[in-house]
């Protein structure tokens, strides 16, 4: 394993590791503490910490190595995580979740179907029947919520797509009014507004594009007209994608701009995502894009009191920052950082875990020479 992969499993595992042990034993409730400005999150933040940390840890769940430290490493932790779907999906158990209560629980529940399109055979095949019973049931309870118009609109589709796959009954309504809505909402240049007005923020990555991308994969060739749009999803993809990625300063920060700072680098989801897609632009060094990240990952996470005594993490973006968290941020929201190490299910061998390169922004800032930027085409909008 290059030393980068071990201190990304490492530092997923430092991550991910409190919230699926603690669920596997049913003591999630008990043992999380819920730091937030507003005691009524508490009734939100046990799914949050579910569904988002099994939205970044999935691919590596699914596609990760079988043999060795990292694949008996790898197969403790798919264990736990069935685990902690059982625990958060059974109404008996003392970690059961709220999926109907509140407009929240649609949002989490939706970064839960995501994992499950993301290690569909770790996370829902090899589940038992009942629970699998369990999940859809839970799934479909989000169904009395109405969704924000906003990027909220994705969450009811995903949860829907999550549905699909599993063999369920599922709303064409619900997805066919989120995809349309966003291709409504594209502002040109890779970029999607977050409803109606444009926001300076990074829910491009955290929500948008990779919710786009990942329904239509799974529901895109269901009606033509859908099937027409997926190109050009991808393309913007490619090129939002592309923009995180020099956003990425040579030292390894990036502007603090927007809400949900305390995401931390969850605000590269996007970049990670089409890491593992292998789909990124051609001007971009996968291995580059690794390195990029690295830096910003050791940045956030050592930064002295991101995480507690006892491995929870804390509200801020370098460090313990409560005043940065937003009225809905709760110690459960905050991970969705995990969402930038899904290059992990790239098996080791990939072009993205080899080598050593520059990033765009180290790059020219060391007198290199990087390909001018430019607008994308739209025409094929």
């Amino acid at each position: 394993m290059s030393t980068d992969r071990q201190y990304w499993v490492d530092a997923l595992m430092r991550i991910a590791r409190p919230v699926l042990q603690a669920l596997s034993e049913r003591q999630l409730k008990l043992r999380m503490p819920v730091e937030s400005w507003h005691e009524d999150r508490r009734q939100y933040a046990h799914l949050e910490a579910l569904g988002r940390t099994l939205a970044g840890i999935a691919p590596w769940l699914e596609t990760g190595p079988r043999d060795g430290e990292e694949g008996r490493l790898r197969a403790e932790m798919a264990q736990l995580a069935r685990e902690a779907i059982a625990a958060g999906t059974d109404p008996k158990s003392p970690d059961y979740m709220n999926f109907q209560h509140g407009g929240q629980p649609v949002v989490d529940a939706a970064f839960l179907a995501n994992a499950i399109l993301r290690a569909p055979t770790e996370l829902y095949d090899k589940l038992e029947p009942k629970v699998r019973q369990h999940l859809a049931d839970a799934l479909a309870a989000t169904r009395v919520i109405r969704p924000v118009f906003s990027n909220w609109l994705l969450f009811s589709a995903m949860i829907e797509a999550a549905l699909f796959r599993m063999g369920r009954d599922w709303d064409r309504m619900r997805v066919d009014y989120a995809i349309r809505q966003h291709e409504q909402w594209y502002v040109g240049d890779g970029a999607y507004s977050d409803g109606p007005a444009f926001h300076w923020d990074y829910y491009n990555s955290f929500v948008i594009q990779p919710m786009l991308i990942e329904i239509m994969d799974v529901l895109g060739d269901q009606f033509a007209d859908w099937r027409k749009m997926r190109e050009p999803i991808i393309r913007r993809g490619i090129r939002y994608a592309a923009v995180l990625e020099r956003l990425i300063s040579p030292e390894g920060t990036y502007p603090p701009i927007g809400r949900s700072l305390a995401y931390r680098f969850g605000a590269f989801q996007h970049l990670a995502l089409m890491a593992l897609r292998q789909q990124l632009d051609p001007t971009l060094e996968p291995c580059a894009v690794r390195c990029a990240l690295t830096v910003v990952i050791r940045r956030q996470l050592e930064a002295p009191g991101t995480l507690d005594e006892n491995g929870w993490l804390r509200i801020g973006f370098a460090g313990s920052q409560k005043e940065l968290g937003e009225g809905y941020i709760s110690t459960g929201s905050l991970y969705l950082c995990t969402t930038v190490f899904l290059p992990l299910g790239l098996p080791p061998d990939a072009p993205f875990w080899q080598g050593e390169a520059d990033w765009t922004a180290r790059k020219v800032w060391n007198g290199g020479s990087i390909p001018i930027d430019k607008a994308m085409d739209d025409e094929l909008k």
